[in-house]
């Protein structure tokens, strides 16, 4: 269940909206024409969270709000696109050396933004990070690092994603195209993983809300309408079958097939 309610006079113009879903609901207030605030509660039962949102609802029509619908623009919506999302991640590296450094200026910059912004920037992560879990990247993830856990290839994901988009639709399709990057990081010493990339929503709601990771999970589970499941792919190579892997990616073969990266 989803209402937006309105009011206007002389001095003022705000909106007020709930969203229910079960056993939450959320709520997202402020003055038209802005992304609001928003708030959110959990309940035990369903029931109990209806029965409060209606009792709300009836409130503010009580105090003069009237029913309001989607076409009317009242709420902004989230700034983030996805040319922001790859412009963002592109500043980040220019804001220090380690991805210590960089993940912190991200959560900064994130926990500044509205709430709305945090978890669109968490939206478009999690279509790219989905996209690309695939066979074939996970075979050349496994070639590179002497193998590779399930989670594993998730940090290796986030890593691709972070060296910018393209690198990673190139990469895709074509994971030898990552030897050059791979390169720089064997001369540092580091590894393709950046795990924290992997939770930086939920770092970036805790450093402006002060609430947990379980606080925000839940409310990107209300907000997003349409969200992204990781696939189940079935693994077109073997990790034992190394003549396999060799045939398929020599290049990376040769480069990591007998000395792989290694934490």
């Amino acid at each position: 269940m989803e209402t937006i309610l309105y009011f206007r006079n002389d001095s003022s113009n705000k909106f007020w909206k709930i969203k229910v879903t079960g056993v939450d609901y959320v709520v997202t207030f402020g003055k038209a024409g802005t992304t609001g605030t928003i708030r959110s509660k959990k309940f035990d039962h369903a029931a109990e969270c209806l029965k409060e949102a209606e009792s709300m609802i009836q409130s503010k029509l009580k105090k003069g709000y009237k029913p309001g619908h989607s076409s009317m623009q009242l709420i902004k919506k989230s700034t983030i696109t996805d040319d922001s999302f790859w412009s963002l991640l592109e500043q980040a590296k220019k804001k220090g050396e380690e991805q210590e450094e960089q993940l912190e200026w991200l959560v900064e910059h994130l926990s500044k933004k509205p709430l709305q912004d945090i978890i669109k920037f968490d939206e478009i992560f999690a279509r790219y990070f989905v996209r690309s879990c695939t066979s074939s990247l996970w075979a050349a993830a496994c070639i590179i690092m002497g193998g590779c856990s399930d989670d594993c290839f998730d940090y290796f994901r986030a890593w691709l994603l972070f060296q910018g988009k393209g690198v990673y639709e190139t990469a895709i399709h074509d994971p030898e195209s990552m030897i050059p990057i791979l390169k720089e990081l064997e001369e540092k010493g580091e590894m393709p993983q950046f795990e924290d990339l992997t939770y930086l929503g939920a770092l970036a709601f805790e450093e402006k809300t002060g609430r947990d990771d379980t606080s925000y999970y839940e409310l990107y589970d209300q907000l997003v309408a349409d969200p992204c499941f990781e696939p189940e792919i079935e693994l077109d190579w073997d990790e034992e079958d190394e003549k396999g892997l060799q045939i398929r990616f020599p290049k990376l073969w040769e480069r990591y097939g007998e000395n792989p990266l290694e934490c």
